[in-house]
């Protein structure tokens, strides 16, 4: 996907329904021009994973997510052999007098690929999403590290697996911890902020049309405030525009009153940001 300048790259976003700031299309237009994987970092529900997501729609290209968790390790995200169709397969070979052809046991068709073997295979028809890489832990990190270096993986029965070009890649990071300045280093970096009002309220109309300019507006002023109390979990662009679709089912025209603090669990989910949140908003 090549895109001839940043505001291309803005406008494309903006077709596809994702409002990127300047600093986030100038990220994506220099990870696709110079074919980086791209690291995004920032809080929960500011739009990371949805950057991914829409570089695969505008490219027409296969998404490919790896989500990452505690315990995670380099079989679940690379391959794995089914042991199962192994095991009837051997069955079919008993007696000996075939005993030559055990070596199928490991061939292709017993392979299950996971996605970055996956992401390998399909090169640039691809983009690969490594979601919440902060999740796993430092062994995997740099199990990852080596696979993004070049590309390229050994499977020992079968040799080298390498994409003849390297898929579209997407990290992204709630930075629950810090990640390795190694990985930092292969990536181009961007660390993505809660939108300004406006953007925000510009996000909530796009992704939610029937939402209206009134409403959005309370909504992201009101979630701007909790922002500002320092919660726990603070509310993301994803949960503003759920709170305000869920406004708008219950006929409220602003993030005030009696269905908006019904519904501030859509914005806030933490039980103790919940009564900090009321506290602010509500004056309870």
């Amino acid at each position: 996907m090549d895109f001839e300048s940043v505001e291309a790259v803005e406008l494309a976003l903006a077709e596809a329904s994702y409002l990127a700031d300047r600093g986030l299309a100038t990220a994506v237009f220099l990870a696709l021009a110079m074919r980086r994987p791209l690291l995004l970092e920032g809080e929960a529900g500011v739009g990371k994973t949805e950057v991914g997501k829409t570089l695969a729609r505008l490219h027409g290209a296969e998404l490919i997510r790896l989500q990452c968790y505690e315990g995670i390790d380099s079989a679940q995200a690379l391959y794995e052999w089914d042991y199962a169709r192994q095991l009837l397969y051997a069955r079919a070979l008993q007696e000996g007098e075939i005993r030559e052809r055990v070596s199928e046991l490991y061939g292709p068709e017993f392979l299950l690929e996971r996605p970055l073997l996956h992401a390998l295979r399909a090169g640039s028809s691809a983009v690969l999403l490594i979601d919440e890489l902060d999740r796993a832990d430092d062994e995997f990190e740099a199990f990852l590290l080596e696979v993004l270096s070049d590309f390229s993986v050994t499977v020992p029965e079968l040799g080298t697996i390498a994409a003849t070009e390297p898929p579209i890649v997407v990290v992204t990071s709630n930075r629950t911890r810090e990640l390795h300045d190694a990985l930092k280093r292969r990536c181009l970096y961007h660390w993505i902020d809660f939108p300004s009002l406006e953007r925000e309220v510009s996000i909530v109309r796009l992704r939610a049309p029937e939402v209206s300019e009134a409403l959005a507006r309370s909504v992201a002023e009101a979630v701007s405030r909790l922002r500002e109390l320092e919660l726990a979990k603070p509310p993301g662009v994803a949960e503003a525009i759920d709170w305000a679709r869920a406004l708008v089912i219950l006929g409220a025209e602003s993030a005030d009153g009696g269905p908006a603090r019904e519904t501030l669990g859509w914005a806030v989910k933490n039980v103790e940001d919940l009564r900090r949140a009321e506290a602010e908003l509500f004056s309870v």
